[in-house]
C-alpha cells in the first residue's frame, strides 16, 4: 500500500456525477445538522467575542477555492485589532482556546452549505500561495476546500509545507466517500484528544510564498 503523501505516478481519480451529487448532498446534510446542534454553542461563543474584543464577531478572508477560484471564508474572530503586532500578540485568551478546540471553524458550515466548500478536502490557503504551488499540487484545487482533510489527520500544522500538500494531492488522486467517513471520525478523535492543533503556526513555519521564494533565492 502506498504511503498517505506518496503522488508518484499517480493521476487524479476519476469521480462520477452520481458520486460527486452523494458527496455534495452529505456535505449539506452534514453541515445542516451540525448548525442546528451548535448553534446555542455558537451564539454563547459569538456573545463573549462580542464582549470581550466587541465587533465584528466573525473574520473574513479571501481564500483558493476549487479551480483556484477565490471565495470569502468566515470563522470566529480569534485576536484584536491592534495594529503592529504579531499574531501571537494579539491573540486573545478566549481566541487561544477557540483555535485550540477548533471551534473558530463553525461559521464555515455556513460556507459548506452555500457549496463553497466540503466537510472533507484539502483547506482552503491563502490567495497569496497562489503562484507558488507546483504543477503537480495544483491538482489539490481540482475539488471543492474542506472543513477538515487528509493533511489535517496527518499532522496538520505540524509538517512542512511540501508534506502538506502532498498529502492533499494523495487525497484527490484517492478519494472516496469511505475515506472521507475515516478522516471526518479521525478528526473528531483528535480534536477530542487536542492533536496537531497550532494555536499559532506562524511561530515556528514561514508561510508557502516566503519559504518558496526563499528557497528560490538559494537555488
Amino acid at each position: 500500500m502506498p504511503r498517505p503523501d506518496d503522488t508518484s505516478g499517480t493521476t487524479p481519480r476519476r469521480v462520477g456525477t452520481a458520486s460527486r451529487r452523494l458527496k455534495r448532498a452529505l456535505d449539506a446534510a452534514g453541515a445542516a445538522a451540525t448548525l442546528i446542534v451548535a448553534a446555542p454553542l455558537m451564539a454563547v461563543i459569538a456573545a463573549a467575542i462580542r464582549l470581550s474584543m466587541g465587533s465584528p464577531v466573525l473574520f473574513r478572508q479571501e481564500r483558493l477555492g476549487q479551480a483556484e477560484r477565490v471565495f470569502t471564508i468566515t470563522k470566529f474572530r480569534t485576536m484584536t485589532d491592534q495594529p503592529g503586532l504579531p499574531d501571537e500578540k494579539r491573540l486573545t485568551r478566549l481566541g487561544v482556546w477557540l483555535r485550540r478546540t477548533s471551534l473558530d471553524e463553525l461559521p464555515q458550515l455556513v460556507d459548506i452549505l452555500r457549496g463553497r466548500m466540503s466537510l472533507v478536502g484539502p483547506r482552503p490557503l491563502l490567495v497569496k500561495y497562489g503562484p507558488f504551488f507546483r504543477d503537480q499540487e495544483r491538482r489539490r484545487h481540482s475539488v471543492p476546500p474542506g472543513l477538515t482533510g487528509w493533511a489535517q489527520i496527518h499532522g496538520r500544522h505540524h509538517v512542512d509545507w511540501d508534506r502538506r500538500l502532498r498529502l492533499d494531492v494523495w487525497y484527490v488522486d484517492n478519494w472516496s466517500l469511505r475515506l472521507d467517513a475515516v478522516i471526518v471520525l479521525r478528526t473528531v478523535t483528535y480534536l477530542l484528544r487536542g492533536r496537531g492543533v497550532a494555536v499559532a503556526p506562524a511561530t515556528f513555519m514561514d508561510d508557502l510564498d516566503v519559504e518558496r521564494a526563499e528557497v528560490s533565492k538559494g537555488t
